[in-house]
């Protein structure tokens, strides 16, 4: 699984299916998941952060900042969008 990760439409449909179960602890799951198809040392130097840091921010019980999850996606060729909810949520 990690291998499609490295594709950026494997990428991004997966975090987004993590978004969608309206669990903060998924995407971070999702986004490490990511990075790590994509090596976490590589991550790292692209997103200009320490691997230390890069590691404790999407390790189990991660609270990646705004600013990281920017910086992760960017690394693996992702960015951040914001659609308008659907009808039906909530």
């Amino acid at each position: 699984m990690l291998q499609s990760l490295t594709d950026p439409q494997e990428a991004a449909a997966y975090i987004e299916a993590a978004m969608e179960l309206d669990e903060p602890d998924a995407l971070v799951i999702a986004l490490r998941q990511v990075a790590k198809a994509h090596s976490m040392a590589h991550v790292a130097r692209a997103a200009d952060m320490g691997e230390k840091t890069l590691f404790r921010s999407l390790a189990e019980g991660g609270n990646p900042t705004l600013a990281t999850l920017q910086k992760v996606l960017h690394a693996v060729g992702l960015r951040l969008s914001v659609q308008q909810a659907s009808a039906d949520a909530g």
